[in-house]
């Protein structure tokens, strides 16, 4: 494909793009497809010469929409919403067409000085405090991550080398190995999955912790596992406080945790994957508070602020930290200018890197803060309104409070009669929704996900549930 084909397709791409999300709401969130539905759709071997552009753009409403999941769609209500807006799109082609791999200052320096740039832009945005910043007054400093899941793990890695460096002082002949064996890192039992992950690929100890009846990680918790483990000869290290848990979006307790972390000496790093872009409104940023205490921050710009994935922006109050953990330097990857600008190879676990700091700059220069914060606000907002309508029948109970874009609610009685409406619900195929389980309890979980969403589709869903909680509730009484 040459450049002017490439110019005309790719108009015909966009028209594609535009209609498929203007008319998305049309579409079944949750495809009715069999695992191998595509090995039939297509030839079994790549063909030795070219197939026209318009057979592919036809092939993909018919081999690839058939088993889409619409992420965007009105009637997607699952897992956490993942970003997507036009002006994101149009950094990602440009993106794509500067094609760097920005390992280093040198190997494109716009990529590395605009993510620089971005990352305070960002931070100041969610008013974290100045330690944070490459602006700021210390060490302190942001970098582009894939996703959280990379974040919390380069940061465990981070800490248990920091841990390591000072044991060696003490004593030079101990080993990563005689210390891994001591290692304790905590984090809530509402932690998400990858915490724990985090934990296995650095070979330590994670405990979790018990929660209080909202799903808050508490101070007294914290303290009594660290000194028991101390006691036991064991090194607390590394703290993972969540704030926005994926089962119901519920927030430790930093303001608790914090104190305790500098008491004993550790690393604490909050996980905002889902919550931290609401930090950008004044009124959801004391949920905040407590971060001048951690040792590094981490939310995702791809789930709730326009950005595309994958865009997981994480900082530290001493960047110093990430280095010393992952600096490998062969003369290969050696520049004149080394140490005048970050060279984010070594604060990442990958040497390649995109230059993500792109849609970052697209969308807050062309929505805005104020536009970004009235997106945020709607969702919110219709969150309380689905609440409403929980709450109108006394079939249903709400779980977990409403504090953002997310409602957790269930039928009343046995976990059994939830799960049998959950089943039905995605079976009916008319919305999509997931589940969760906290302190005995199986529940639905419905998140505002779609950015076109509005009251109509919330009363759409209410429908759509209660329709299919008269089916499950007659079928019980019959069976009864």
């Amino acid at each position: 494909m040459e450049s002017k084909e490439f110019e005309e397709h790719g108009a015909e791409m966009l028209h594609y793009v535009t209609s498929y999300l203007d008319s998305i709401g049309s579409r079944r969130a949750l495809p009715d497809v069999q695992p191998g539905f595509m090995k039939g759709m297509i030839p079994d071997k790549a063909p030795d010469t070219p197939d026209s552009w318009e057979d592919v753009l036809k092939d993909v409403e018919r081999v690839v929409m058939p088993g889409v999941t619409h992420w965007q769609s009105p009637k997607f209500f699952a897992y956490f919403p993942t970003a997507s807006s036009y002006p994101s799109m149009l950094a990602d082609v440009l993106c794509n067409a500067i094609g760097c791999i920005g390992f280093t200052w040198a190997s494109c320096p716009s990529c590395t000085e605009l993510e620089v740039l971005m990352m305070d832009w960002l931070g100041q945005m969610l008013q974290l405090p100045d330690t944070f910043l490459f602006s700021g007054p210390g060490k302190g400093g942001g970098v582009i991550q894939g996703t959280a899941s990379e974040a919390t793990l380069m940061c465990l890695l981070s800490a248990r080398t920091l841990f390591f460096k000072k044991e060696q002082k003490k004593n030079p002949d101990y080993t990563l190995g005689q210390l891994v064996d001591k290692l304790v890192a905590y984090c809530s039992d509402q932690a998400h999955s990858s915490v724990e992950r985090a934990g296995l690929i650095g070979a330590v100890r994670m405990r979790k912790l018990e929660t209080d009846e909202k799903g808050s990680l508490r101070g007294p918790a914290l303290q009594e596992a660290i000194l028991e483990d101390k006691a036991k000869g064991f090194i607390p290290f590394f703290v993972v406080a969540t704030s926005g848990t994926t089962t119901s979006c519920a927030f430790d307790n930093l303001k608790e945790l914090g104190p305790i972390c500098q008491e004993h000496g550790v690393w604490m790093h909050i996980d905002a994957a889902y919550a931290g872009s609401s930090f950008i409104c004044p009124e959801f940023r004391p949920l905040l508070d407590g971060v001048e205490y951690a040792m590094s921050f981490n939310f995702n710009p791809h789930k709730w602020l326009k950005v595309m994935f994958d865009c997981s922006t994480l900082w530290v109050q001493n960047t110093d930290y990430l280095r010393y953990a992952f600096d490998v330097d062969p003369l290969y990857l050696k520049h004149e200018n080394q140490g005048v600008m970050p060279d984010f190879r070594h604060w990442q676990i990958p040497l390649g890197r995109k230059f993500r700091s792109l849609k970052i700059w697209f969308v807050l220069r062309l929505y805005g803060r104020q536009k970004l914060q009235e997106a945020i606000r709607k969702d919110v907002r219709l969150a309380h309104e689905f609440e409403a309508l929980v709450k109108t029948d006394d079939r249903f109970e709400i779980t977990a409070e409403v504090i953002l874009g997310l409602v957790c609610f269930r039928l009343k009685g046995e976990d059994a009669t939830s799960e049998r409406l959950l089943r039905d619900v995605n079976n009916d195929g008319r919305i999509h929704l997931v589940p969760s389980h906290m302190k005995g309890k199986f529940f639905l979980r419905l998140a505002m996900c779609g950015p076109s969403l509005q009251s109509q589709d919330i009363v759409y869903a209410w429908d759509v549930i209660k329709d299919v909680a008269d089916h499950v509730l007659n079928s019980h009484k019959a069976k009864q």
